[in-house]
């Protein structure tokens, strides 16, 4: 006697593609459509197309489509737009996308996917700029899991760019576990942060907070001749003197509800831009912030995912040599290949490899090499396929009219290739409050030394071109 085995989610999805593109291969535009639970439907554009011939084709599409999906088909699993009232609100979806796979002939398949949270990793975007045309670069600090160091390393290059003359400012949207803030003013917070501006834009009581504060670090004049300044938004504030307790985990509670007006994606997006706006009022130089870095919480979450596909211009991806982190960017990654977001996501990264050891058992060359070859291969799916023909010999791909990105795993530009942090015991732990001038001190200039190096001209280049832009502007 035969077991049916049941279809689970994997298998729905694999099998509700193989449906639409049958249905596409006939001529027919589709768009499938994943509800919140994870339940297919088929919607059949049969614009123009005779009405009997459809009809005769929709019971075997049904069949076709339902039979394999098990729990994972709607109750209505093959729908014509010419029955629908709002077809075109799902044909001309801007959420929809081109399935990689599909066929490339009249008919098409196109992916409109339905979650409760984390779509914005699909919906890859860069920042716009402001009403003067000019905004600040941003650089999102991200690690798929905690403990890899992603603070102090954004608190070291903080401090390094605005020695460089730039005016920085840092944003905390680590919200569940805020570390920048006390790390670069200790317990001097302003009084307001990001949490506050959450929760009161939610409804529409944002105007007036305090939420950045310039660090008390001096930046010596840069080689430039400017001088730096160095400021912060913590996610949490210290409160207002002489007001209520600071209910912290209270408001966090209620941050990530989208409303009827605003979603929390762009709520989020507003928040950042307002701790840009501050900065620019509270400086006595008038500066709004060059850079702005984004300290982004750990994990697939949807802070991490509005920060890396829609506030940032690049995502430094911190991680360790281990399966952990490798099965973590390997799942955001395919997220990212099938949503169709591969070459609009791919040349905003860059890999940074934390905690590199450089013993006599595990010299560092050996662990980057490893490094290196894993980050390579999650980051294959995100690359264009290229025929052996098109290769040459050093593995670089050959030029095909600008057309191809394909980084060869020796490419040191390539997004796999990792940017070092030494491994130092001293910073375990370190309780940065009473370990004044900690960024000073020989063992942190070793470890963050190569680190800063390779990217200060990642930021700055981003920076030299969009002050080029901005010189062509006003010419």
């Amino acid at each position: 006697m035969s077991v049916e085995i049941p279809v689970r989610f994997d298998q729905a999805r694999h099998r509700a593609f193989e449906a639409a593109r049958e249905v596409a291969g006939q001529g027919f535009p589709v768009v499938l459509v994943r509800d919140v639970l994870g339940r297919f439907s088929l919607v059949v554009d049969d614009d123009g197309k005779e009405k009997g011939t459809v009809r005769g084709l929709m019971a075997g599409w049904e069949t076709a489509f339902s039979d394999g999906l098990g729990p994972y088909r709607s109750g209505q699993p093959v729908l014509l737009a010419s029955d629908m009232f709002s077809a075109d609100a799902l044909l001309g979806s801007a959420r929809a996308v081109a399935d990689p796979e599909g066929p490339s002939g009249p008919g098409s398949v196109r992916f409109l996917d339905n979650t409760v949270v984390g779509e914005d990793w699909a919906m890859v975007s860069t920042p716009e700029a402001g009403s003067d045309g000019v905004r600040a670069h941003r650089t999102a600090l991200y690690g798929f899991k905690g403990g890899v160091g992603r603070t102090t390393a954004m608190a070291v290059l903080a401090r390094h760019l605005a020695d460089r003359g730039h005016a920085v400012l840092v944003v905390d949207l680590d919200l569940e576990s805020p570390g920048a803030g006390p790390l670069l003013m200790g317990r001097d917070l302003s009084p307001h942060g990001l949490v506050d501006h959450l929760v009161e834009d939610a409804v529409g009581n944002a105007d007036g907070l305090d939420i950045v504060i310039r660090s008390p670090y001096d930046p010596p004049r840069a080689a430039d001749g400017r001088f730096g300044e160095l400021w912060v938004a913590p996610a949490r504030g210290r409160g207002t003197d002489g007001q209520a307790r600071y209910s912290y985990a209270d408001k966090l509670n209620r941050v990530y509800a989208d409303t009827a007006e605003v979603s929390f994606a762009d709520r989020l997006e507003r928040a950042v831009r307002a701790c840009e706006d501050a900065v620019e009022r509270d400086s006595d130089t008038g500066r709004r912030p060059d850079v702005v870095l984004l300290d982004s919480r750990a994990g697939i979450h949807d802070v991490a995912a509005v920060a890396i596909s829609r506030l940032c211009d690049l995502a430094l991806l911190f991680g360790s040599h281990n399966e952990q982190t490798w099965m973590g960017y390997g799942d955001l990654f395919a997220t990212w290949w099938s949503s169709g977001q591969a070459p609009r996501i791919r040349e905003k990264l860059r890999m940074v490899a934390s905690m590199v050891p450089d013993s006599v058992h595990y010299p560092m060359d050996g662990y980057l090499k490893a490094f290196r070859k894993r980050a390579f291969e999650c980051f294959e799916v995100l690359y264009d396929s290229v025929d052996p023909v098109d290769v040459e010999e050093d593995g670089a791909v050959a030029a095909l009219g600008g057309e191809v990105f394909s980084p060869a795993l020796a490419d040191d530009l390539a997004p796999h290739s990792p940017l070092p942090i030494l491994f130092e015991p001293g910073l375990v732990g370190m309780d940065a409050i009473n370990a004044p001038g900690w960024q000073d001190r020989a063992f942190v200039r070793a470890a963050y030394g190569d680190f800063l190096a390779k990217a200060t001209p990642l930021i700055e280049q981003a920076l030299t071109a969009g002050r080029h832009q901005e010189g062509t502007r006003d010419t």
